[in-house]
C-alpha cells in the first residue's frame, strides 16, 4: 500500500498546486490513499466546506487540522458531518468534531490521529497521554497514522520515539517547512519531523513576503496575505507492506513549476 501525506495546505496557491501536481503523483507511485493537512486551507486560516469540497474533487481523500482549526466559523457546520476531516484530538472534549477516524482501504484499516504539541502551542492537554488513552481502541487498525501538528522539534522527535512500534508513521506538520530526517525507528515507526508547505514557492511559509518583512522591521501588526505565482507541493510517501502492514520506505517529495 502506497499513502501520500500531503503537507500543509495554503490558500489558493495551495490549492492550485493541489490540483497541478496531484493527480500526476497518484499515478506515478500508485497511490491508494492521500491525506492532508488542511488547517491553512481556506485564505491561509482555517478551512470552508467549499474549500473542502474542491480539494476532495482534486484526490484528497482524508484532511488532518491543527492550531487554525477553529480560525473559519464556517467549519462548524459541517465538521461533526464529515467523516474524513479530524482535528487534534487533545483538543478539549467539548469541542466538536473527533481526533481520529478508521477508514477502511483496500481491505485494510487505517485509522488517523490528529495531535498538537504543547510547546508555544497553547494549552493543550498531553498529546501523549491522549494517544495512550487511545490506543486499546485502535490497537487492532493494520496501519495506524499520527499527524503531529507541532512547533517544537524535539517535542515531535520524543513524542515519535515514545510510540515507535505503536504508531506506525508519525508525520511532523506546521512549521512549513520540509525537513530531510524522514527515517524509520527501530521498532517500526516511520518518522518525518515536517512534511512541509503546500503552497507558493515565493512565499514564506505560504505568505506573501513583504508582509512579514514589515512585521519584522516594525514590530507593529500586519494582515498576512497567501503568496501568489508559481507553487510547489511537498509531502511524504510511505510505502507499507501489504503482508505485514510493516513500513517498507518513508521518502520526501517535493515538486514545484518553476
Amino acid at each position: 500500500m502506497n499513502i501520500l501525506f500531503v503537507g500543509d495546505i495554503v490558500g489558493r496557491a495551495g490549492r492550485r498546486a493541489v490540483r497541478f501536481f496531484l493527480e500526476k503523483l497518484k499515478k506515478e507511485h500508485k497511490l491508494d490513499f492521500i491525506i492532508a493537512n488542511g488547517e491553512n486551507s481556506a485564505g491561509g486560516f482555517g478551512m470552508t466546506k467549499k474549500v473542502a469540497e474542491e480539494l476532495y474533487g482534486y484526490g484528497i481523500d482524508f484532511f488532518t487540522m491543527g492550531n487554525h482549526t477553529w480560525d473559519n466559523r464556517d467549519i462548524f457546520k459541517f465538521i461533526d458531518q464529515d467523516p474524513n476531516l479530524i482535528r487534534p484530538l487533545n483538543f478539549p472534549d467539548n469541542n466538536p468534531g473527533r481526533g481520529w477516524q478508521t477508514v477502511e482501504i483496500n481491505n485494510k484499516k487505517i485509522t488517523v490521529v490528529n495531535l498538537i504539541g504543547q510547546v508555544y502551542m497553547g494549552n493543550n492537554d498531553s498529546p501523549y497521554h491522549k494517544f495512550i488513552e487511545l490506543y486499546p481502541k485502535i490497537k487492532d487498525s493494520d496501519i495506524i497514522l499520527v499527524d503531529f501538528h507541532a512547533e517544537a522539534t524535539g517535542e515531535k522527535m520524543a513524542f515519535a520515539r515514545a510510540v515507535d512500534g505503536m504508531a506506525s508513521a508519525v508525520i511532523g506538520t506546521h512549521t512549513h517547512v520540509q525537513t530531510n530526517d524522514a527515517q524509520i525507528f527501530p521498532e517500526g515507526t516511520a518518522y518525518i519531523t515536517d512534511a512541509g508547505l503546500t503552497g507558493a514557492v515565493d512565499s514564506i511559509l505560504g505568505m506573501k513576503p513583504d508582509k512579514m518583512v514589515e512585521k519584522m522591521k516594525t514590530s507593529l501588526p500586519v494582515s498576512y496575505e497567501v503568496g501568489k505565482g508559481k507553487v510547489k507541493i511537498e509531502a511524504v510517501l510511505l510505502k507499507i507492506d501489504d503482508k505485514n502492514n510493516q513500513m517498507k520506505q518513508i521518502m520526501e517529495i517535493k515538486k514545484n513549476n518553476l
